[in-house]
């Protein structure tokens, strides 16, 4: 059990309620649900929101969890049908293409011990495992990001103009506040729903950003997007983006801000084309897509949300709760002795390390036989911000990077 200084309640007996939506990914949602059976966290409900054959696959695990049938393409609403399960007095959510540091959760609820808190984010590890793909930030009226630099647990207010951003594959809230606003407005199916959140809850409490509360994002391909992370289809965000301004901007600043964001989509589609990612044809569909996208959001309505209505169900708790960790190492040719030792180490938290002879860049992942993969070069940075090239021996490295990881997980070298 560990307590938050100065606070009274062990941060080991506050639950919480993880949401997970998923639509057509079930490879993807059944690798989230085994890194979030990891957790340290032992008063943890998981709630998954996913189309009929996903439940199918989820039943299946012979987990203690809550399940709702949900085939729409409405992330709001998704979300929304989970929150109404919830029994814990902290809902929690992650998408099902992220993975949770085994300690995430017992630290993005631990400032919750401090009444004032009414949300939590933090820090999201982008595809490699290893680089940022987001921070903390404040967004503003007109949907834009704002970073801020934060390096450890801080508390922040947010106004209407301009709130601390939750991601949503990283964000915490507590229940009955939720509850009040009317949850996830589900005009916004998808892009900019936490942001609208943020500013409807501005002036109701704090929200902390937890650097050291970390999920990794992989960005699986969906309708959206690819797999590489370019549109496919630019509809929803257009229609969310003109209704998050007509619902938070000045209404005289509309038609600039539309205009602007749309010259700005309009040029990052003509980079993705001379990249060569898209062709012609695909950078014209785009444009119809966003074009169309702007014009149903500024006639979708806008009505003011009544209080989300929620099911009384007891908390249903995952097995969780504190595991030993481990180490394995080994150069390249020793790979598949170390992976199939790994996957037979089920009741530990086990990282492999694969190291080759070179500077090559370091990768970590969460492998769906569920231990945690970091490959790359002895010689090679696993810190973006370090020298491409250190000469180090591999036993030094390997105590380097076991250091480094023990910030976010159970980890000791065997």
């Amino acid at each position: 059990m560990t307590d938050l200084p100065d606070a009274g309640i062990p941060v080991s007996v506050i639950p919480v309620s993880v949401i997970v939506v998923s639509r057509h990914r079930p490879a993807a949602l059944l690798r989230c649900i085994l890194a979030l059976t990891h957790q340290d966290h032992s008063q943890l409900e998981l709630i998954v929101v996913a189309d009929p054959e996903a439940i199918v696959q989820v039943q299946a695990l012979g987990l203690s969890l809550k399940c709702v049938m949900f085939d729409e393409a409405n992330i709001s609403a998704a979300r929304n049908a989970g929150i109404a399960l919830a029994a814990a007095t902290i809902v929690a959510f992650i998408d099902d293409d992220a993975v949770a540091e085994p300690t995430w959760a017992k630290r993005l609820v631990a400032p919750f011990t401090d009444p004032r808190v009414i949300a939590s984010t933090g820090f999201i590890r982008a595809r490699n495992g290893i680089s940022y793909q987001w921070r903390a930030c404040e967004v503003d009226q007109f949907g834009q990001d704002h970073p801020l630099e934060i390096s450890q647990t801080t508390l922040l207010a947010s106004t209407r103009q301009r709130a601390v951003k939750t991601q949503g594959t990283n964000c915490a809230f507590r229940r009955d506040v939720l509850l009040r606003i009317g949850g996830f407005d589900p005009a916004y199916r998808f892009f900019l729903d936490e942001a609208d959140v943020n500013l409807r809850m501005a002036g109701m409490g704090l929200t902390a950003i937890v650097p050291d509360a970390q999920v990794h994002h992989g960005y699986f391909a969906s309708p959206r997007r690819a797999a590489n992370r370019v549109p496919l289809n630019l509809q929803d965000i257009a229609a969310s983006t003109a209704l998050f301004l007509r619902r938070h901007a000045p209404l005289a600043d509309v038609t600039v801000a539309l205009t602007s964001l749309s010259l700005r989509e309009s040029a990052r589609i003509a980079q993705h084309r001379r990249a060569g990612r898209i062709n012609a044809q695909a950078e014209l569909a785009l444009l119809g897509s966003m074009t169309q996208g702007w014009a149903e959001g500024l006639t979708r309505p806008l009505t003011d949300l009544p209080p989300l209505t929620s099911t009384n169900t007891a908390l249903r708790l995952l097995k969780t709760g504190p595991r030993l960790g481990k180490v394995l190492a080994g150069r390249f040719w020793q790979k598949r002795r170390l992976l199939a030792q790994a996957a037979a180490s089920s009741d530990t938290i086990t990282t492999v390390f694969v190291f080759s002879p070179t500077a090559r860049p370091h990768k970590m992942s969460f492998q769906p036989e569920g231990y945690w993969l970091q490959t790359g070069g002895i010689f090679g940075r696993s810190d973006r911000e370090s020298p491409r090239f250190r000469w180090i021996s591999f036993r030094k490295r390997v105590t380097d990077e076991t250091a480094r990881l023990k910030r976010f997980r159970p980890i000791r070298q065997f």
